[in-house]
C-alpha cells in the first residue's frame, strides 16, 4: 500500500482561512444575537452571557477562552496555541466590528437560525482544517479527535446539550427549540466533513 503524504499548509492559506473562518463566525453570531438565539460551546455561553449581563459577546468570548490555553499548550502545542489565539482573538474583534458593518433591521428567526449555523458551522470547519479551533470546547473537541478517535462533532453535540438545559431560563422557548436546531446543523456539518483522514493536510 502506498505511503500516503501529507501535503503542509502555506503560511497564506492558513492566513486565509483562519481570517475567512472568524469572519463568518462572527457573522452567525451577530445574526444569532439579533434574534435571541444560542450556539453551543464556549460561543453559546458568551451569548447567553451578553444576554443576561448585556454586555457584548466579544469581551465575553475573549475572557472566557483565557482558561484553555493551557490544556491547548500542554496537549496541542504552541502552534495550534498560537493560532487558536489569535482566531479567537479576530472572532472578539470582528464581532464588535461587524455590528458597524451590518444594520440587521428584521430577520425571520428560522432563516437566522439556518444561516447562522451554516455560517458558525462552515467557519469552524475552516478553522479545524488547519489546526485551529476557537478556544474552551472547541480545543477538547480536536483533542479528543486526535488522540482518541471521539469524533469533534459528536462531542461537542454532548456540551452543547448541557447548554441548552442551562439556557432554559434565560431565552424564550421558541428560541431555544430554534438554537437547538442551529446547534444539531452546525455539528452535522463538522460531523460529516471533518473525519480522521478525510483531509491530509498539515499546518
Amino acid at each position: 500500500m502506498a505511503e500516503v503524504v501529507q501535503e503542509r499548509h502555506k503560511l497564506y492559506e492558513d492566513v486565509m482561512a483562519l481570517t475567512l473562518g472568524t469572519l463568518f463566525v462572527s457573522l452567525g453570531m451577530l445574526i444569532y444575537s439579533k434574534t435571541v438565539l444560542l450556539v453551543g460551546s464556549t460561543a453559546g455561553l458568551s451569548l447567553l452571557l451578553s444576554y443576561v449581563t448585556g454586555y457584548g459577546f466579544g469581551i465575553s468570548f475573549f475572557l472566557l477562552n483565557l482558561p484553555f490555553y493551557v490544556l491547548a499548550i500542554k496537549r496541542m502545542g504552541w502552534p495550534f496555541t498560537i493560532r487558536t489565539f489569535v482566531a479567537v482573538g479576530l472572532v472578539a474583534v470582528f464581532s464588535r466590528l461587524t455590528t458597524g458593518w451590518i444594520d440587521i433591521s428584521h430577520i425571520d428567526p428560522v432563516y437566522a437560525t439556518v444561516i447562522g449555523a451554516g455560517l458558525t458551522g462552515t467557519g469552524l470547519l475552516m478553522l479545524f482544517r488547519h489546526r485551529t479551533g476557537l478556544g474552551g470546547i472547541n480545543i477538547l473537541a480536536l483533542y479528543l479527535q486526535e488522540h482518541w478517535k471521539i469524533r469533534a462533532g459528536y462531542f461537542q453535540l454532548a456540551v452543547d446539550t448541557l447548554i441548552m438545559l442551562g439556557a432554559f431560563f434565560v431565552i424564550p422557548a421558541n428560541r431555544l427549540a430554534l438554537s437547538i436546531l442551529g446547534i444539531v446543523i452546525v455539528n452535522i456539518i463538522i460531523a460529516i466533513n471533518h473525519k480522521p483522514g478525510r483531509y491530509m493536510a498539515l499546518s
